[in-house]
């Protein structure tokens, strides 16, 4: 087997099934990574939704033992929509982030290492290999970073010479002993927008990442969300696009190249008033191909009511005080009374007083105080 002709044949292969970037690195052990994720956990920064342990996130061998070479691609996502629906007074929308936009990522990221790995084992007898897409153990962006797709900038997002950071990346453990390709040098330089921009504060430093405190993060969570983020949630109904937006290096980057990425503008731009009462199959329905489906209609109803409190908009209290008074979920309840609260309609003490009457759960009579405190407080 010739593994240099073969991978000559492997990258002119991923051109023609349409990935925009292809990079190779080896199956050692990822060990300055180890020592990041060490003091992510140390410090609590960790989201929790991360699989595996960091022997298994920082080590291909534990996850493939006769791993030899790992193959990295990334996709390049649309930045802008085309025929964008505006946010009116009258009927405020959300907004969902650029990653969840059109079909689930996941999948397509899947269907193309799919064939690449078809595409070798046609090629090479006895060709093992493993794929993984986000969900899996393996550090994405370290992976595509060590195989020179990019380089992982201040906002921790991995930025491609071409195409910015809205790209998608997945990665194929192989058994093949394929020549690594050079990483590609930090481009940053002195430019610190993002970290000084992010709404949270959650980007610690240059290339540290808080997720707690991340809006992308907080949007996934299902409790009640803390009063210091409901402020900066703003009309974000899942994840936040802000450290990708600002960043010099996406300035004019848009590419539409794969279709099953571009957006439905009324799901990714929802009206936010119908999504307080949309029902689990209609939801599924409408969203359940996107990515930001994944956590279920619970966080993005609590992130609607949140939002609808933003835009202050009165047409929603009584949808609200419908919620405040017979969901059957306590989360829904309390942030529908605070949002009620926020929002100060003239009637918005009544609703909440007379709903606190009937109310025995604990952390939902404490959010109708929050609620009834708005009153006394200057605006």
């Amino acid at each position: 087997m010739d593994v240099a002709q073969l991978k000559q044949e492997l990258i002119e292969y991923s051109k023609e099934i349409n990935i925009q970037e292809i990079g190779f690195t080896s199956a050692d052990t990822f060990d300055s990574l180890k020592q990041r994720l060490i003091v992510q956990q140390s410090l609590k920064f960790q989201s929790g939704f991360e699989k595996g342990s960091v022997e298994e996130r920082t080590t291909p061998s534990e996850l493939m033992p006769k791993a030899r070479s790992i193959i990295s691609i990334a996709l390049a996502y649309p930045s802008k929509m085309k025929g964008a629906p505006k946010s009116t007074k009258q009927e405020p929308r959300g907004v969902f982030a650029r990653a969840s936009w059109g079909q689930d990522y996941h999948d397509v990221l899947r269907e193309k290492l799919r064939l690449l790995g078809e595409f070798l084992q046609e090629k090479v007898d006895g060709v093992a290999y493993k794929a993984m897409v986000d969900t899996g153990e393996l550090h994405d962006r370290a992976v595509a970073e060590r195989a020179g797709v990019g380089f992982v900038g201040k906002n921790c997002a991995l930025i491609t010479e071409d195409y910015g950071s809205y790209v998608y990346l997945g990665e194929l453990i192989t058994n093949i002993p394929f020549q690594p390709d050079e990483p590609i040098e930090e481009g940053c330089g002195d430019c610190n927008i993002c970290v000084d921009t992010c709404p949270t504060g959650a980007l610690v430093q240059g290339g540290q990442l808080n997720a707690q405190r991340c809006i992308a993060y907080l949007t996934l969570t299902k409790g009640f969300l803390e009063d210091e983020f409901r402020t900066k949630i703003g009309n974000r109904v899942y994840g936040c696009d802000t450290c990708q937006v600002v960043c010099p290096k996406n300035k004019s980057k848009d590419f539409h190249l794969h279709p099953e990425m571009e957006p439905d503008p009324e799901l990714v731009k929802p009206k936010l008033q119908p999504l307080l009462k949309i029902s689990n199959r209609e939801f599924k329905e409408k969203y359940g191909y996107m990515s930001g489906s994944w956590r279920g209609k619970k966080p993005i109803q609590r992130n609607a009511i949140i939002a609808l409190a933003h835009y202050k908009n009165e047409d929603s209290v009584d949808d609200l005080a419908d919620l405040m008074n017979n969901d059957p979920r306590p989360v829904i309840r309390g942030t529908a009374a605070w949002a009620i609260g926020k929002i100060g309609r003239s009637d918005s003490e009544e609703l909440i007083l007379k709903a606190k009457e009937r109310e025995s759960d604990e952390q939902v009579i404490n959010e109708m105080e929050k609620g009834l405190s708005f009153k006394h407080q200057t605006v």
